[in-house]
C-alpha cells in the first residue's frame, strides 16, 4: 500500500521562532499516525536542522529541503548540494518545484540532474509537476505534463524511481485560491499513473505516491483525499497556520 502524505511547503516564510513554534503546535495537535501515512514538512534551509531535531522520534513526521543543486560540489556560492543535505541527515527533497522553474529557470534536463544527484545521496525526491492555465485552457495538460515526466524522472531506473514521490501542482491554482476540482485532481493523477506505468510497469506506478498541490485548505481536503488516485497534498500558504494544516493532515487520516 502507497504512503499518504501531508508534505507543507513554508516556501520563504517564518521567522526561525515562528518556525519553532508552528512545529511544536503540530506536534502537540496532529493525531498518531499508521504507517501507512506520513507529513513532510519542507522548510528554508536554516531551519532544517532545528525541525529536524524537533520531529526526532515522532512517529509519522519528515524533514524536506526545498531545493538542492543540480551538481554534487563545486564554486556555486550561495547553493546547496544534496551531498550536504544527507551529511545532515535530510531524507527529503523537493525537485521542480514551478516556483523554481519559472523564477530560477529550472529546465527539465537541470531537473533530472537534481532528481540523480538526491538518489545518489539517498535522499527521496518529491518531484513537482504541473502545467500553467494557457495549456490547460487549450486541453493540452496531459501531454505537456507527460513530457515533463519523460525528460526529468524517467532518468530514474525503476528501481530507483520507487524513492520518489510526485506532486501535481496545476500552476493556476498555485497561491491563487483557485483549486482543481475533485474530477480535475482525480484526472490527472490518473494520467500520471499511466504514463508511469507505461515505462516502469503496472505494479511500480501503483506504488509510487502522488500528491496534489495548489490552494489545499481544510474545507477542501476531505473532498481530494477521496479521490483514489490523491495520495495527499503539498500545501503552501495553508501549511503555516497550524490548526488548517492540522485539520487536512486528520483529513488524511481519515482517508
Amino acid at each position: 500500500m502507497r504512503k499518504k502524505i501531508a508534505a507543507a511547503n513554508w516556501k520563504m516564510n517564518l521567522t526561525w521562532q515562528q518556525g519553532n513554534e508552528l512545529v511544536q503546535s503540530l506536534l502537540g495537535a496532529t493525531p498518531s499516525m499508521q504507517d501507512t501515512h506520513q507529513v513532510i514538512l519542507s522548510v528554508p534551509f536554516p531551519y532544517l536542522a532545528s525541525v529536524s531535531s524537533m520531529t526526532k522520534g515522532t512517529s509519522g513526521y519528515q524533514v524536506a529541503a526545498q531545493n538542492c543543486h543540480h551538481l554534487a560540489a563545486g564554486a556555486y556560492t550561495g547553493e546547496v548540494s544534496a551531498g550536504m543535505l544527507a551529511s545532515i541527515g535530510i531524507p527529503y527533497c523537493l525537485v521542480g518545484h514551478s516556483e523554481r522553474r519559472e523564477y530560477n529557470g529550472e529546465t527539465n534536463a537541470v531537473l533530472a540532474d537534481k532528481l540523480v544527484r538526491c538518489i545518489e545521496n539517498s535522499i527521496r525526491p518529491i518531484f513537482c509537476c504541473g502545467e500553467p492555465l494557457a495549456i490547460r485552457d487549450q486541453g493540452q495538460q496531459n501531454e505537456y505534463v507527460a513530457r515533463q515526466l519523460q525528460e526529468s524522472l524517467f532518468v530514474l531506473s525503476a528501481e530507483q524511481v520507487g524513492q520518489a514521490v510526485i506532486a501535481y501542482e496545476p500552476i493556476w491554482a498555485i497561491g491563487t485560491g483557485r483549486t482543481a476540482s475533485s474530477e480535475q485532481a482525480q484526472a490527472m493523477h490518473l494520467h500520471i499513473r499511466q504514463v508511469l506505468e507505461v515505462h516502469y510497469g503496472q505494479q511500480l506506478a501503483g506504488q509510487i505516491p502522488i500528491l496534489y498541490g495548489g490552494s489545499v485548505k481544510a474545507s477542501n481536503a476531505d473532498e481530494l483525499f477521496a479521490c483514489p488516485d490523491v495520495d495527499g497534498a503539498l500545501v503552501g500558504g495553508a501549511s503555516l497556520v497550524a490548526s488548517e494544516f492540522t485539520a487536512i493532515v486528520n483529513a488524511l487520516c481519515k482517508s
